[in-house]
């Protein structure tokens, strides 16, 4: 294996290229090519590697061995010592730009705004997060962090990428330390950030369109931030925005007053709610009129699972085992108490049941619940056939 020579390092943008293929071998038994120059970054730095086309065969990742950056094929290889053209999948390759941008952009401000520096990133296929090394930052305070990375966004800040000399170096002042020791690469938004950095980056801040934080969570003793940018980030707001407007039609009001709606509907859910837990109550009382007497009640009633436990929490209070289901087409909800002093089992007694008629759910011996896969219609007769 040979060092390989990074065109990205000199030219972010440049997205086709030749070059020789060094070497032909495996990663995780994936076929791999080396060449002695590329256009593709390997994963790296919470980077994706890039993907593409190497002489016409799909590149579906590219690692990084040492020094030598290796294209994964998802075909026959090159030959060694051939020439190949290399074509980045450029959409993939100008969003992850624009999200390493956007990293620098907004632990910068995150710094400055929130006296909270990054301690990792990663800008993955499902979610972009910043770590940063502070508990529970106010909302304030990230909302701040944003508000400044989109001043500096709309301010169209240029970004420079270069090896600066030894004594150019010492005389920065870099957000955070080198990881490397030799051939430092220093990446410049403006006059705001100066970072160490390795990977690919926009030309401006306006490449950026915006950065939005969608959301921060405590995590290992720090906060997680997680933002979106670019078409990414335009591709998850159109789509919430078609959610809103759906929401907006079946309200029959504007957009702005969905909120609105729906603390309207929550408040008659919860009325609503409250009225059918009154009558609930009701009926339980009634039903239990109709179960007077002494001894386990084994019985078969109209309503729901909620009705059950209201009526097996009186019978069990009276010191009665209850025994009880309600079925309807599909089923039949069953619900089983046991009073104090019994030898009722009732984490058995499903268990036979939902042998016999299929079935989720389980218990205790003082106590089960579940759903049989059919309804019944001879309830007790069934109850009686399994305790014998």
């Amino acid at each position: 294996m040979t060092t390989t020579r990074r065109l990205y390092h000199h030219d972010s943008y440049q997205r086709g290229f030749e070059a020789t293929v060094v070497a032909v071998t495996t990663w995780k038994g994936q076929p791999a090519v080396a060449l002695d120059q590329t256009a593709f970054y390997p994963e790296a730095g919470g980077q994706l590697g890039d993907r593409g086309t190497l002489g016409g065969v799909a590149v579906v990742d590219t690692q990084e061995d040492e020094a030598t950056i290796l294209h994964l094929l998802a075909g026959e290889a090159p030959a060694v010592g051939s020439t190949v053209a290399g074509e980045l999948d450029w959409a993939r390759r100008r969003q992850h730009m624009a999200q390493h941008t956007a990293q620098h952009l907004l632990s910068g401000a995150l710094l400055d705004r929130a006296a909270a520096p990054t301690a990792s990133a990663r800008l993955g296929e499902s979610s972009l997060t910043i770590d940063v090394a502070r508990d529970r930052i106010p909302e304030l305070e990230l909302v701040a962090a944003e508000d400044l990375a989109n001043d500096l966004i709309d301010d169209d800040l240029g970004i420079r990428a270069w090896f600066p000399e030894p004594a150019e170096l010492a005389a920065m002042k870099l957000r955070r330390d080198p990881k490397v020791t030799a051939n430092i690469r220093i990446v410049a938004i403006g006059d705001f950030d100066l970072s160490p950095c390795g990977g690919t980056h926009c030309a401006r801040t306006s490449q950026l369109g915006s950065i939005r934080i969608t959301s921060s969570e405590r995590y290992k003793g720090m906060t997680r931030v997680t933002f979106t940018t670019a078409r990414r980030g335009r591709t998850e707001l159109f789509a919430r925005e078609l959610v809103l407007r759906g929401l907006a039609s079946q309200f029959s009001c504007a957009p702005a007053e969905v909120p609105a709606a729906i603390d309207k509907l929550r408040r008659v859910a919860d009325a609503s709610n409250a009225e059918l837990t009154a009558l609930r109550g009701r009926l339980a009382n009634v039903v239990i009129e109709q179960l007077a007497g002494t001894g386990p009640v084994i019985a078969a009633l109209p309503g729901d699972a909620e009705l059950l436990r209201s009526v097996g929490a009186k019978l069990v209070t009276g010191g009665r085992d209850a025994i009880l289901c309600a079925s309807d087409p599909e089923g039949t909800t069953v619900l089983m108490f046991r009073a104090a002093g019994s030898t009722l089992d009732c984490g058995a007694l499903w268990k036979q049941l939902a042998a016999r008629l299929g079935g989720k759910g389980g218990g205790r011996a003082d106590r089960a619940e579940g759903r049989l896969a059919a309804p019944v219609e001879d309830w007790a007769g069934l109850i009686s056939e399994l305790s014998r």
